[in-house]
């Protein structure tokens, strides 16, 4: 599968599909630090920069479009004003692309306040437009905490397949769901399981540093490592400890970690989709 990521950030799509065989063709990000990260790990796959630009990319064909288009202006934080909001109109400007491109998928993220943006017709006017260009579609709101990390991160996910809504369904949704059977959901024991790594205790109440890192602490609070920002999305142990600036990587500021991290996707939540999407492919 050959894909194109939009509003791609640090690129948890490309770190969630490699095992998939999955090749990104090409990024669009725009942010500084996000844009050197994905020029460190992905040096051979053009980063087009300004997606509303994207009649003038010199693109290749895609199988799936992702994009996680900018959150703002359809969460309860921002200031609602939906489509009307340029950052809300990137949304549109994504159909347009998956209107040229015509890939066989796409998978888009955003909030679950998208739903309820002027009064949920900013989201109709979404997955209407993705129907008028040739999609059948599916959403489900998806909670990372389910896939193996330990955090509440609570995103809405829609799948588009080219002419079919049943098999992007399918992708969402369990068999039994879709049957009128609701599936059952995962034991607590299941999801702890599956928890990566965090947070480490040096005993009961306390917590330890890991070797190798400084824990700041500030006014008795223990923040976050940037390192652990990285596991609780599913990223790889300093993924974001790049050159930066005319500094060595050990010298990256974390400012910019912070925030590149709390602007990505789970990478086990998009490795779930594509490992579903990758199997009704196989079918």
């Amino acid at each position: 599968m050959r894909f194109g990521s939009v509003c791609s950030g640090v690129e948890a799509a490309s770190i969630a599909w490699q095992p998939l065989g999955w090749k990104a063709q090409f990024f669009s990000e725009i942010d500084k630090f996000p844009s050197a990260v994905l020029n460190h790990h992905y040096p051979d796959v053009p980063n087009y920069g300004d997606m509303t630009k994207f009649k003038e990319w010199n693109a290749e064909t895609i199988d799936l479009l992702v994009g996680g288009t900018p959150c703002q202006s359809f969460s309860i934080a921002g200031l609602r004003k939906g489509m009307e909001d340029p950052r809300g109109n990137l949304s549109l400007t994504y159909i347009a692309m998956a209107d040229r491109f015509k890939p066989k998928w796409v998978v888009w993220e955003n909030v679950p306040g998208v739903l309820s943006s002027n009064k949920g017709r900013d989201f109709g006017t979404f997955i209407s437009a993705l129907g008028e260009i040739g999609y059948g579609f599916s959403w489900r709101i998806l909670d990372a905490q389910y896939f193996g990390v330990p955090q509440r991160r609570r995103r809405l996910f829609v799948v588009g397949h080219l002419g079919n809504w049943k098999r992007a369904a399918e992708v969402l949704f369990e068999p039994e769901s879709l049957s009128g059977h609701p599936a059952p959901s995962r034991e607590a024991s299941e999801v702890s399981s599956r928890v990566f790594p965090c947070l480490t205790r040096g005993g009961p109440g306390s917590l330890r540093e890991e070797e190798g890192y400084v824990i700041e602490v500030c006014g008795g609070i223990r923040h976050l490592t940037p390192i652990e920002c990285e596991r609780l999305q599913g990223f790889p142990d300093n993924y974001t400890q790049i050159p930066w600036r005319n500094k060595a990587s050990e010298d990256c500021p974390i400012g910019p970690r912070y925030k590149a991290m709390g602007n990505s996707m789970a990478v086990p939540v998009m490795r779930w989709i594509g490992e579903r999407i990758h199997k009704k492919n196989n079918q």
